[in-house]
């Protein structure tokens, strides 16, 4: 499993940072204006899809029955679900894109109700969601061949296609921007060529791995492909929370003064770093593995992973949480405070990232707990839960927004993800599926106290930090906070024997090997 997400978490890594790269050239373009609120809706609605069919519904039904039936069956009649299901997706989206071309002022309407106060923001969002929709189709079907790469252990070139998006963005901003209206045009026309580029990549890697894909092939409703809609249905919802919710988000925001979707798009960003690296890695190689384990009956196997999962993702994730929010400030000053993007926009993204940031460690074990379900072909119990944590973000953002403004939106994701995941756990735990083991009830508690160190070190070196006007003043603080807080929580867990670094050194090492 180690090497897997490590393989995934590389990349992903790699993918986050040109995505820092990028939001920073668009914050000093666009800064937090309508026409930045208008480019970050238009992008809302199919990253909402490739978040759900990506790391979420689809995965969730087909890679299992894809595993079972390489292990089960043979690798023909695997290629045969994964061209069935490809034709099923590809007119199915095709169709879904034409009514979002054709309806796309009425769908504004709902995912941005707000943006009908400024009819010239309304009708730039159209513009630019329509542009973006074309991404949906190709970005779906990059999911699906990147499910097949991910049953057949491949995840490189999986995990290396975002990339492309980020470059593709930068290059559109700054070679496209001169021969279109608005910046946002450029980024929108980035966005679909990227969607092109990500599909052909994952296609080319299935192709090397004896996966010859004709995408093409008429659909056809056989037995495993009904498997996988049955599941997928409600799966849409149980994998997909934590993006619905932040689709709420998004909707509520809209209701707010110009800059709060700006706000909170840019403090998500923040946030993203580890909840993309740690959390998409974790549930990307868990899924299959526990597939595998339980197909073969190793049910033993499955529960050291699923524990040795929570550990990993709270090792990475509780020490991300608490360093981001002790230094949310001098952070998002750092990356963003450029250009048109000035202190106070700064200040207001910042003072999201904290709620996001609090929320940080359940956004992760749900992608942990979530492949429990999913690999014993159980998709409703993550639904029951999904609709419970849905709701209860709606009625946060609908309590807090009133004195908290953006970041009581940003505060209801947060503690919405802690229910999700505490009734996942919870679940699990009742069916036999996950009892923390003793190496888990030792490691645990002492990482969350090496977690608690390293952020009194970070809160003790910020405040003798001194003030600093200058861009690179404020990089070098960051960098100085981050390093002095990773130092912290290395030496703080090592003290604790949170963790041996012997053997993470070995693991790596093994790894490289």
């Amino acid at each position: 499993m180690l090497r897997s997400v490590l393989t995934v978490g590389g990349w992903t890594m790699a993918s986050r940072v040109l995505g820092f790269a990028r939001d920073m050239l668009i914050a000093a373009r666009l800064g937090a204006g309508p026409v930045a609120d208008a480019f970050f809706v238009a992008l809302k609605l199919p990253n909402l899809f490739r978040r759900l069919f990506g790391e979420g519904a689809f995965n969730a039904a087909f890679i299992p029955a894809f595993a079972g039936s390489l292990v089960k069956e043979s690798r023909e009649a695997a290629q045969d679900l994964a061209e069935r299901m490809g034709a099923l997706l590809g007119i199915w989206l095709g169709l879904l894109t034409v009514l979002g071309l054709i309806f796309m002022p009425q769908l504004l309407v709902v995912l941005a109700p707000g943006f009908q106060a400024d009819p010239a923001k309304f009708e730039l969002a159209v513009e630019l969601t329509r542009i973006t929709m074309g991404y949906l189709p190709l970005i779906c079907l990059t999911a699906l061949v990147s499910g097949v790469l991910n049953g057949l252990d491949r995840f490189a070139a999986a995990a290396a296609a975002p990339v492309f998006f980020n470059l593709l963005l930068m290059a559109a901003l700054v070679g496209l921007t001169p021969y279109v209206a608005t910046p946002g045009h450029a980024l929108a026309w980035g966005v679909l060529a990227s969607g092109v580029v990500q599909l052909a990549m994952v296609w080319v890697a299935a192709r090397q791995a004896g996966m010859m894909l004709n995408l093409l092939r008429p659909p056809a409703l056989t037995p495993p492909v009904r498997n996988v809609l049955r599941r997928m249905g409600p799966g849409l919802l149980g994998a997909g929370v934590t993006q619905i919710n932040l689709a709420v988000d998004v909707i509520i925001a809209s209701l707010l003064p110009s800059g709060a979707v700006s706000f909170l798009y840019y403090a998500d960003r923040v946030a993203q770093l580890p909840l993309g690296v740690v959390g998409a890695a974790l549930g990307t190689a868990m899924l299959p593995l526990l597939s595998r384990q339980l197909r073969a009956g190793h049910t033993l196997a499955a529960h050291r992973s699923m524990n040795r999962g929570t550990e990993l993702a709270l090792l990475l994730t509780l020490p991300s949480a608490v360093g981001l929010a002790a230094a949310a400030d001098p952070i998002v000053a750092a990356l963003f405070q450029r250009g048109a993007f000035g202190a106070e926009a700064a200040a207001a993204s910042a003072a999201a990232l904290v709620a996001y940031a609090f929320g940080l460690p359940a956004f992760v074990l749900v992608k942990v707990f979530a492949p429990g379900f999913f690999a014993r072909g159980d998709t409703s119990a993550p639904v029951k839960i999904g609709v419970t944590a849905v709701a209860l973000n709606l009625a946060l953002n609908l309590l807090f927004m009133n004195w908290l403004a953006h970041v009581g939106i940003a505060l209801a994701t947060a503690c919405a993800a802690w229910v999700n995941a505490g009734l996942l756990a919870f679940v699990l735990a009742r069916r036999g599926h996950f009892v923390a083991d003793r190496r888990a009830r030792r490691v645990l508690p002492r990482i969350v106290a090496a977690s608690v160190v390293m952020g009194a070190v970070v809160v003790g070196i910020a405040a003798l930090l001194p003030g600093t006007e200058t861009s690179g003043g404020r990089v070098l603080q960051a960098v100085l906070l981050i390093v002095a807080g990773a130092a912290a929580y290395v030496g703080a867990g090592v003290a604790l024997r949170a963790f041996n670094l012997r053997e993470v050194l070995g693991m790596l090492r093994r790894r490289r090997a």
